[in-house]
């Protein structure tokens, strides 16, 4: 689809569509630049303050993972207005609010319009450094791939919602869900972080894809070392495996090569589909455990090594994944 996004020429412009990146950004001065996203998506809890409140932090990621501090928002709402009471989208407006104030992001306004089907996201505007931005561009051989929250969250609200699974069960993945990843963001600006993206719908090997070939580098992944929410292994061995995740694993064989030790459940893992998911850090050697340590500091839900970046061979070109359950020496 990117193909019909005309290409620009602007000076001005700092990120666009091109690259894939999270947000685009646009420099007003050469100490100052703009970040912009926009990110909504129907109800994937029961909930509706939660619902909200994980739309909220899913949108205010992107800022994050470029490297930006939000400024201020506007909601968007699709809403069945004859079916649904009004009372109902106060309670979505509540939770993302809570998250949004957590941020000192100021919802400014937004639009609404009558949608048989609710929901609910925002647009975020928010400012960071032309010479600070984590782009999915940087990421250079040697850099050790570090991600700062679970896996699972698609397998486990597709569970909620097939009745296989009931909502206590979904607890840590909703904490997670609506952390902010403002802490990652502080840690990876403080410890050299050279790439970054943040994972949500083309989980975790889409968006590992988009930056490395944004970087032109490969990379090795150790599917041992994923963090992955409990109970999301058990229901996906169920069979409970979303659409997005199962087309983000056809996709996925493009530039996956998967070594024979990779069963087909850490393979889906992978492949999940995540909503307000962590940042996935390309961090130099030296600085690794730093960045760790900082990432502890934060209290981020997560802080695991999962791979390295390398160098593209005859083999394996620019964007190919090695996938294999532990790191070669």
């Amino acid at each position: 689809m990117l193909r019909h996004v005309p290409l620009l020429e602007d000076p001005r412009v700092l990120v666009d569509a091109a690259t894939r990146d999270d947000a685009a950004v646009w420099r007003l001065a050469p100490d100052r630049a703009l970040v912009a996203t926009v990110d909504f998506f129907t109800p994937i809890v029961d909930d509706a303050a939660t619902w909200g409140a994980i739309a909220a932090a899913n949108a205010l990621s992107d800022v994050y993972a470029m490297g930006g501090t939000p400024l201020f928002a506007l909601n968007l709402v699709g809403w069945p207005r004859e079916t649904l009471p009004l009372e109902l989208l106060g309670e979505v407006l509540r939770g993302a609010g809570e998250v949004t104030k957590r941020a000192n992001c100021l919802v400014l306004g937004g639009h609404s319009i009558d949608d048989p089907e609710p929901k609910f996201g925002l647009v975020v505007v928010g400012e960071a450094h032309p010479e600070r931005l984590l782009t999915n561009a940087g990421a250079r051989p040697g850099d050790l791939l570090v991600l700062t929250k679970p896996l699972g969250t698609g397998i486990l609200t597709t569970a909620l919602k097939r009745g296989t699974l009931l909502e206590g069960g979904l607890a840590e993945a909703v904490a997670a869900m609506t952390t902010l990843n403002d802490g990652a963001a502080r840690a990876a600006l403080a410890h050299d972080v050279r790439a970054a993206t943040d994972v949500t719908g083309f989980g975790l090997l889409g968006h590992l894809q988009s930056l490395l070939a944004a970087s032109g580098m490969a990379a090795d992944l150790a599917t041992g070392a994923l963090p992955v929410f409990p109970w999301a292994r058990d229901q996906a061995a169920r069979g409970v495996i979303p659409g997005g995740t199962r087309r983000n694993l056809e996709a996925a064989a493009a530039h996956v090569r998967w070594a024979d030790d990779v069963g087909e459940l850490e393979r889906i893992l992978a492949a999940d589909a995540q909503t307000s998911g962590g940042l996935l850090l390309a961090v130099p050697p030296e600085r690794h455990a730093g960045l760790l340590e900082a990432l502890a500091a934060e209290r981020t839900p997560a802080a695991a090594t999962i791979g390295r970046v390398t160098a593209p061979s005859a083999d394996a070109g620019p964007g190919t994944i090695r996938a294999a359950r532990n790191l070669a020496p």
